[in-house]
């Protein structure tokens, strides 16, 4: 796997395949910036390339940029998408990324990819020079991806009923912090799935989880 900043904002368009892709339309715009996570590409005789790896580039543009971005590698348009994450800066303060969409193939969720994604963009945001990164997440599962990538819970909330959380961390990522915002997860409200309940249960009383040294997956 290889990951890839295919620009920065405003940003290439990106199509990915709904059926393998959630908020795949939130990539085709624009106005955001894109990275990329790619693994292997797919054996001879998969299909067309969009049927085989679920996206593809929409600009000639992008396709060069994705070669140059590659650094030598053998990775193109022939390389599957494994995950996806779109930003762009804060509309109050440019010094702030705002992490705007994640998402991961549905094949390969439940393997880490989102944290190490989110990993790799904190990365290339603080090289960039952006003062801090913020993301807002809506359930569980991405709450515990934001922390294990190195975001903390701000005891903020949106109007969307978003958690917002922050790198670097606020807080100091204090256990107190990190266990308030699982509790915000447990509220009847929020009428979480078996599926969160179950991870919700799992970190009862737990500390933060240990966040990852690079988007390898090292803790």
């Amino acid at each position: 796997m290889v990951p890839v900043v295919l620009g920065w904002p405003p940003g290439p368009r990106l199509r990915l395949d709904y059926r393998r892709f959630a908020y795949a339309g939130k990539f085709v715009v624009s106005s955001t910036g894109k990275a990329v996570l790619l693994g292997d590409p797919p054996a001879a005789g998969d299909g067309e390339p969009d049927d085989a790896l679920g996206v593809a580039l929409l600009d000639e543009a992008d396709r060069d940029r994705l070669d140059r971005a590659a650094e030598g590698g053998d990775w193109s348009l022939d390389a599957a998408v494994l995950g996806a994450v779109s930003f762009s800066a804060d509309r109050t303060d440019p010094d702030v990324l705002r992490v705007r969409y994640v998402t991961v193939r549905a094949d390969r969720q439940g393997e880490g990819l989102g944290p190490r994604l989110l990993r790799f963009l904190l990365d290339r945001a603080d090289a960039r020079g952006y003062d801090r990164v913020r993301i807002g997440v809506n359930n569980a599962f991405s709450y515990e991806a934001a922390y294990k990538a190195g975001f903390g819970w701000t005891g903020e909330e949106t109007g969307l009923a978003d958690l917002v959380c922050e790198w670097p961390a606020p807080a100091g990522r204090s256990a107190a912090r990190y266990r308030a915002g699982l509790d915000r997860f447990r509220a009847e409200d929020r009428d979480p799935t078996a599926a969160e309940r179950s991870l919700l249960d799992d970190r009862e009383g737990a500390s933060p989880p240990p966040v990852l040294d690079s988007w390898t997956g090292t803790d």
